[in-house]
């Protein structure tokens, strides 16, 4: 067994991965994370009735088209464009 650790050990990268930091973000923030999948279906909802692309969100809300992709799936807690609310 502390052959196996030596060897995975061999490969470890020198800096530390981001992956572990994003799920533990996700656990800690998983009621903020399905709250902000429920505005996201309600966000795309209206826009289907307005006829709005993710661009002409993103200019209104003062933020990137990217961010409010990752809103839109879910990805995103809602919080870097609350002004606009």
């Amino acid at each position: 067994m502390d052959n196996v650790i030596v060897r995975l050990k061999e490969h470890q990268l020198p800096t530390s991965s981001k992956w572990r930091e994003r799920a533990e973000r996700k656990h800690q923030n998983k009621s903020w994370l399905r709250h902000s999948q429920r505005i996201a279906v309600k966000m795309l909802e209206k826009m289907d009735e307005l006829g709005m692309t993710q661009k002409q969100l993103a200019e209104q809300m003062g933020c990137s088209q990217q961010y409010v992709s990752n809103v839109l799936k879910g990805q995103e807690i809602l919080l870097e464009c609350l002004s606009f609310m």
